[in-house]
C-alpha cells in the first residue's frame, strides 16, 4: 500500500522548533523526490521546501535559513526541521513523494505557531 504519514505537528510559541517526519510505505523511497508542502487557510498551498533522491534541496524564501530538509532512506523517512517558527508558518503540512512510480500525498500534520 502506497502511504505517507507525517507526524510531528503541534503547537510551539514563536520563536520554538519543531521537527516533522514522514515515513513512506510501498514506494521506490532512495528514487523518490521528497517535498514538504504547508497550506494556511485561505491560502494556496504552496511548496515549503524539497530534497530530490540524490539529496539536493531547494526551499522556499520565506524559511531559508530557518528550515531544513533532510532524508533518510535507510528508514524511508524524510524530515522537516523548522527553527525560529513565527506565527505565519502556521498551517497544515503536506508530505508529498514523486518519481517514476508515481506521486502521492500524506494526509497532513498540523502546526500552530502561537504565544
Amino acid at each position: 500500500q502506497v502511504q505517507l504519514v507525517e507526524s510531528g505537528g503541534g503547537l510551539v510559541q514563536p520563536g520554538g522548533s519543531l521537527r516533522l517526519s514522514c515515513a513512506a510505505s510501498g514506494i521506490i523511497f532512495s528514487l523518490s523526490d521528497m517535498n514538504w508542502y504547508r497550506q494556511a487557510p485561505g491560502k494556496q498551498r504552496e511548496l515549503v521546501a524539497a530534497i530530490t533522491s540524490g539529496g539536493f534541496t531547494n526551499y522556499a524564501d520565506s524559511v531559508k535559513g530557518r528550515f531544513t530538509i533532510s532524508r533518510d532512506n535507510a528508514k524511508n523517512t524524510v524530515y522537516l526541521q523548522m527553527n525560529s517558527l513565527k506565527p505565519e508558518d502556521a498551517a497544515a503540512y503536506l508530505c508529498h513523494a514523486a518519481g517514476r512510480w508515481g506521486s502521492v500525498w500524506g494526509q497532513g500534520t498540523q502546526v500552530t505557531v502561537s504565544s
